[in-house]
Formats: structure tokens, C-alpha cells, sequence
């Protein structure tokens, strides 16, 4: 028997087996539906079962070439990144650098401009010092001043 006679035995079997009442369900020779689906398996004819073999090999060779595929990718990938990478290190480094003499430039202003602010307020107190100093010398002055009359 080929493949499609055995369906159709099968559906014969399905399709004259008892009805179970009350619902949608049939009993049917569980040994005759078994000896059905063996002869089934043996009609199989070995091209198929060939083809089957081919087809799963191919789709070995498949995963294996894209596999492959994306090593060469990934290696290729790697490469055009290292060598970016050199230029990028080059350019990052004078960035760098550029940055550290600009740093160096901002904290000397900084520092000058703290230098000059701390000695412009040490000489305003000194002023204020000075000016209070000289007052008293003043006041002290006049004082002494005021308490020497002339004699005549």
C-alpha cells in the first residue's frame, strides 16, 4: 500500500468506528489503528527519509557558514576598530593634552587672582591700621598740644 491509501484506510477506520453517545467521540481498534500508522511508517519511502537527511545536513552547512559569517564580521570589525581606535588614541591624547594645558592656564589665573585679592586685602587692612594709628597720633597730638601753653 503507498502513503495515501493508508490515510485513507485510516480515515475509513476513524469514519466507521462506534459512536460514543452524547458527544463528538468514536471507539475505534486501538491494535488496527496501530498497525495502521506502522504500515504507514514502513511506506515511507527512503527518498523521504533521504531528503530529510540532506535537508537537515544542509541546514548544518548553513549554521555553520553563518557562523563563520559572523566570526569574519566580527574579526573584520575588530580590526577596522583597533585601527580607528590608534588614530582615535592619537587624537584623544592631544584632546587630553589641550585640556591640561587650558586646566593649567585657569588655576594660575585662579591663584594670581587669589594672590592679588588676598594681598589687596592685607594692604586695605594695613591702610585701615594706619589710619586708625595715625588718628591716635593725632588725637595725641593735640592733645599734648593743648596741654602745653605757651608761657609767657
Amino acid at each position: 500500500m503507498d502513503i495515501m491509501e493508508l490515510i485513507d484506510k485510516i480515515e475509513e477506520v476513524i469514519a466507521n468506528a462506534t459512536k460514543v453517545p452524547l458527544s463528538n467521540k468514536v471507539l475505534v481498534d486501538q491494535e488496527e489503528i496501530f498497525q495502521l500508522i506502522d504500515n504507514l511508517r514502513e511506506a515511507v519511502p527512503a527518498e523521504i527519509k533521504e531528503a530529510r537527511w540532506i535537508i537537515r545536513q544542509k541546514q548544518q552547512q548553513l549554521e555553520e557558514a553563518q557562523k563563520e559569517a559572523q566570526r569574519i564580521i566580527a574579526e573584520a570589525k575588530e580590526k577596522s576598530q583597533r585601527l580607528a581606535s590608534e588614530s582615535e588614541i592619537v587624537k584623544e591624547a592631544k584632546r587630553q593634552a589641550q585640556e591640561i594645558i587650558e586646566n593649567a592656564r585657569a588655576k594660575e589665573r585662579e591663584i594670581r587672582n587669589a594672590a592679588e585679592d588676598y594681598a589687596d586685602e592685607m594692604l586695605a587692612n594695613l591702610e585701615a591700621n594706619l589710619g586708625k594709628m595715625l588718628a591716635t597720633v593725632q588725637r595725641g597730638r593735640e592733645r599734648l598740644q593743648s596741654k602745653i601753653t605757651p608761657r609767657e
